[in-house]
């Protein structure tokens, strides 16, 4: 895909993330929990379904194929023969919504032959809009309310997210505030007896990723379940400073739109 076209993309996944964050702030602002359960058990509520609806008039646009969590039946027989899809996750972290504690976002990333090339992340509450495009090597982040139209400047190096060498002697795990388990604890033990200083950092949804693209945390280990599309959007804007997205196992790095949509365990550092 050519550079025009990136940025063409890039903005309309922009443009629907915080589009998406203002169908979810109406549902948090209000009373409105309608809340159902999905098969595994996480809250699905009345602005995932709302986001996600708006997401998909933006990206349809476009004329590439979707997977969402909520449209996640698409056989593979169908999907392998995708050279480019949309990635998105409506509304990462439900827990936190549930909770009310503002640690949920909008994930949306573009994947070309399973790789993520574009993404973007956007946090309702806070308002931080993260996004990057991989090939120019570049994350951003901005603080945006509503967009009506983009900002003349917003691929601004001054946007641009540095990849911060910290030298400290702490190594900042971050974790997730609501799938915090023993292997995870396990993981911090044995960095421990190597000697190693380390503090914990608890974030709940994709802002983990953030949290690593940003050099506020060194290393982020998830060992609990996660899907494609709760990842995509992170690894992108990781991948983009130079950060690894790696199976724990294999230590490839991850890949997407696969038969199995189910992430492996996985190291960000």
């Amino acid at each position: 895909m050519e550079s025009k076209d990136l940025i063409k993309n890039l903005e309309t996944a922009i443009l629907a993330s915080v589009d998406a964050g203002k169908a979810i702030m109406k549902v948090y602002e209000s009373s409105d929990f309608e809340t159902v359960h999905k098969k595994d058990d996480s809250p699905l509520t009345k602005a995932d379904k709302d986001a996600n609806e708006v997401i998909l008039s933006y990206l349809k646009k476009t004329q590439m194929p979707i997977i969402s969590e909520e449209n996640k039946t698409i056989d593979y027989q169908v999907r392998k023969n995708w050279e480019l899809c949309w990635m998105v996750d409506p509304l990462d972290g439900t827990k936190e919504f549930i909770k009310k504690n503002g640690e949920f976002t909008v994930n949306i990333a573009l994947i070309s032959k399973g790789e993520p090339i574009l993404g973007v992340i956007y946090a309702p509450v806070t308002k931080e809009l993260y996004f990057a495009n991989v090939k120019e090597r570049a994350s951003y982040k901005i603080i945006v309310d509503k967009i009506e139209e983009l900002p003349e400047n917003l691929f601004s190096s001054k946007n641009q997210i540095s990849a911060m060498n910290v030298t400290n002697n702490v190594m900042r795990v971050v974790g997730s505030r609501s799938h915090m388990n023993d292997k995870t604890e396990e993981f911090i033990r044995d960095l421990e007896k190597e000697q190693i200083e380390v503090s914990v950092v608890s974030k709940g949804s994709s802002f983990k990723f953030c949290l690593v693209a940003e050099g506020k945390a060194d290393v982020y280990p998830r060992f609990a379940p996660t899907m494609e599309w709760d990842t995509a959007a992170g690894h992108a804007i990781c991948k983009a400073l130079g950060y690894k997205v790696e199976n724990w196992e294999t230590k490839n790095e991850l890949t997407y739109n696969k038969e199995n949509l189910l992430n492996p365990f996985f190291l960000v550092h």
